[in-house]
Order: structure tokens, then sequence, then C-alpha cells
């Protein structure tokens, strides 16, 4: 398995997991035309034809023996300056009665853009049938999420100074979220999944078109729908787990729809961007079979960036593949190549 850029080739396969996503992925809509826009501006950011404030760099995860694509996730250069990025901001306001000699602490949300500028990792898929240990599938997941880390670490003077990543908020047995329900759905005129397409599609000045200015009170939402605040959906734990582990945090943004959290960071705080390092190249036609590896290599060319797990450790800093990692990746002696130790 590798990583590696989209490609105008991978319409279909991107479509495929579009589909499979499912309700609350906003990122991912189940829209053709969308997602081949959105190809043309991920191979445009590659190529560096786009300001490296405005580009999308998505990714693929490919079975490179059988060209299966089976997940994909992306970075945002920076996010908010066309269209406003909108939080919910949890705050806090206290109410006392000097006469009564009462006191009392209540739960707010305030309307948010104050990410404005920050980067963005996002649209992390992986189907369902890669999931798990068969096959050392339980390594995907972990592949998807790292091999982001070591991009913008190769390629640090193209990001601000904070990242982001937005987490699928819960929702019950029946697909609804009881946020929106209890919130959202009181202020706009339709259901959760036509608010979604419509944010996913990038038609997000609505929601401060219809949303109110003042806060709101908590306190007026169902206990369900609290409940929900700051919580994320349970495909989501797994990919929330290893975004805490990079040192991302929650600090009390959360989406307008479902209520799932928002994590944060500054980039140059992120433990992969901090531990990874580049080796230079040596293929050898002895090194042995690959093994499951602690050890993720990516390439150091933006155009034709390459990640995957490889089966030895660097010695000093060198680093050796054997014939078949050299392919996947497409390097050859004298190259370099930024490792992390997982």
């Amino acid at each position: 398995m590798r990583i590696r850029p989209i490609a105008r080739g991978d319409l279909d396969g991107l479509q495929v997991l579009a589909q499979q996503a499912g309700v609350g992925f906003t990122s991912l809509p189940d829209n053709r035309e969308f997602l081949a826009s959105k190809i043309e501006l991920a191979v445009s950011a590659f190529e560096q034809r786009t300001p490296s404030n405005d580009r999308l760099y998505f990714f693929v995860l490919e079975d490179d023996a059988s060209g299966e694509l089976a997940g994909c996730c992306a970075i945002e250069g920076e996010i908010g300056h066309e269209v406003p990025f909108y939080h919910y901001r949890l705050g806090t306001l206290a109410h006392s009665s000097v006469q009564l000699d009462l006191h009392r602490t209540i739960d707010t949300l305030f309307l948010s853009s104050d990410h404005t500028g920050d980067a963005e990792v996002c649209s992390l898929f992986l189907r369902p049938e890669f999931r798990g240990e068969a096959h050392r599938h339980l390594r995907n997941g972990a592949l998807l999420s790292k091999a982001r880390w070591l991009f913008i670490a190769q390629f640090r003077d193209q990001f601000p100074g904070k990242v982001l990543a937005e987490m699928r908020g819960m929702f019950d047995d029946n697909n609804r979220s009881p946020f929106w329900e209890s919130l959202g759905k009181h202020f706009f005129p339709m259901d959760f999944d036509e608010a979604d397409r419509l944010t996913g599609l990038g038609q997000k000045s609505f929601i401060g078109e219809l949303m109110p200015k003042f806060p709101i009170y908590t306190t007026f939402m169902s206990e369900q729908a609290r409940a929900c605040i700051g919580q994320v959906h349970r495909d989501t734990r797994p990919a929330l787990e290893m975004l805490k582990k990079e040192g991302l945090r929650w600090e009390g943004f959360i989406d307008i729809f479902d209520g799932g959290p928002t994590v944060e960071a500054y980039i140059d705080d992120v433990r992969a961007v901090r531990h990874s390092h580049c080796y230079n190249v040596k293929v050898s036609a002895t090194a042995g079979e690959e093994s499951v590896s602690r050890w993720l290599a990516a390439t150091t060319d933006m155009q034709d960036f390459s990640a995957c797990w490889i089966g030895r450790a660097p010695q000093d800093d060198v680093i050796t593949l054997n014939e078949e990692e050299a392919q996947r990746l497409g390097v050859a002696s004298g190259d370099c190549l930024r490792l992390l130790e997982t």
C-alpha cells in the first residue's frame, strides 16, 4: 500500500470512496462534477500552479498491485479566505444575584470564524474492507493519517503556523444527528443531508446568513444534543486518537451542524513534524524482505510525492531499501527520503 497524489484518472475510484463515506462526511460528497473539480484543484496544487494559501493537497491510498483505491486524505493550505469557515465556540456565561445570593454558570455557543488562515488536515477516509487486522490493514489508517505530516514537514514553508482537523460528530442508530435536530433545523429550512451537501459543495455563505449572531444557551437544547457536544462518530474515534497522539487537542470549537470537535495544534509542535528527518537512499538487491515496520518513508518531491511503510530502520544517515520498496516509492540510490519512526 502506498500514498500518492490524486490523479485525473482516479475519478471513478474517488466516487466509490464518496459513496461509502456516508452522511456527515462533508468534504467528500457523492457528486461526480464536484469530485472532478476537486481533482483538478489538487493537480494544480501539486504542480504549484496556485498560491500556497489556496492549495488543496489531496492524496489517495492505493494498492499498488491492483491499482485499487483503499482510502483518501487531504490538506487544505489555508482555510476561510474566500468562503468563511464557521465553528461554534463553547463558552460560559456567569449569572448571579447578590440579593438572593445565587450564582450560576451556563454553557453557551458562539458563532465563530476564529480559524481563518489556519491549515486543515481533512477528508481522511478508509474503506471498511481495508480496516482491521487482516493483511496488516490495521496500519492503513495510520499511513493515511501520518503521511500528511511528512508532507507538511517536507514543505513547511508552504503552510501557516497552526493546523486543525474537524471530526465527524455523533449520530444515533437511525443515522440522525441529535445536535442538528435540537439546534440547526430550527434555523435552516432544509434537512441535515441537504445542509451537509451544500457545505460539502463549498456553498457556506448561508450559514452566516441564517444562524443567530447572539450566544446560544445550551440549556435550551435537548439532553441528547448536549451530550453530542465535542463527541465524535464511532467510525471517527481511531482517527481522533491518532491526531491526539500527534499533539492535536480540543480547545472548545465544534462543528455547527453535528457538534463534533475540532482539534488543533501549532504545526511545529506536531510530533511527526518535529521528529521526522531526511536520509540518503541506498537500494540493495540483498536487503531483507519487507516486514511489518514502525518506520514510515516519504519522498521529497511535491508533484511525485509518495509514502509507504518500509521494512527496516536507517543506519546513521542512510536508509537501505530493497528493490520492491524503491520501486513503490519511485526512488533510486542517492535520492533522499523523509522518515518517521512511529
